[in-house]
């Protein structure tokens, strides 16, 4: 059986397709979903759908996924320090992501990276809103294209790269049409003592700057 593709610009069925999709995610089912910047794979957050997305992508097991939210009170068991409070006020929804300390090690590996911090965002597309409120948490995501290959900018490029993956009936692929190119996300660490942005991304170092001033920029990789 082949991954099942689902047009999700029919608002008429809207309701009926987004019960049936938070049903299949629900119960362990793997997602292609559009975002605000590219097409991710995603699903609930156990140990057998990190599993199956590591397999997607074909990566590194050590490089760990971030997590789509629908708003800070969802992580509050993470390390929430003021910096890292302002910036989710000021950015949130938007194309911020944050990475914070989990000093209860509460989330698995494969979203708990080396270092023992998550990575999280709120995302302002309005399908990721509605599929983050419906399940009630977070979801896992990472960008729909297997490592080392760029990532999908429509369903059928996402598609692609599953089947290429092997995958079959346990994958939906929500059909939101085709996304403008866009920068990823800007990241950045609040785990420690000085914020440090790790990745330039969307949203522009100056911007960050005006709502924190001291922030450091020596950890970014694409300045």
């Amino acid at each position: 059986m082949t991954p099942r593709v689902i047009d999700v610009r029919d608002t008429t069925r809207a309701a009926h397709t987004l019960d049936s999709v938070l049903e299949h995610v629900s119960v362990g089912g793997l997602l292609a979903y559009p975002t605000e910047t590219v097409y991710g794979f995603g699903g609930v957050l156990t140990r057998s759908v990190i599993e199956g997305l590591v397999a997607l992508k074909g990566r590194d097991r050590a490089k760990p996924m971030l997590l789509l939210v629908p708003d800070r009170e969802a992580v509050s068991d993470l390390t929430w320090t003021p910096e890292a409070i302002e910036l989710a006020e000021v950015f949130w929804p938007g194309s911020v992501t944050l990475v914070l300390s989990d000093p209860g090690a509460r989330y698995p590996d494969g979203v708990r990276g080396p270092a023992g911090n998550v990575a999280i965002r709120v995302s302002p597309h309005l399908l990721v809103r509605e599929l983050v409120r419906g399940l009630g948490g977070p979801i896992l995501s990472t960008s729909a294209n297997r490592s080392g290959e760029p990532p999908a900018l429509d369903a059928q490029s996402a598609l692609g790269a599953a089947v290429a993956a092997g995958a079959g009936e346990e994958l939906w692929v929500l059909d939101g049409g085709d996304l403008d190119p866009s920068r990823p996300s800007t990241i950045i660490d609040c785990s420690g003592p000085v914020p440090v942005v790790l990745r330039q991304g969307a949203v522009p170092l100056g911007q960050v700057r005006c709502v924190l001033p001291g922030i450091r920029a020596d950890g970014m990789d694409n300045p």
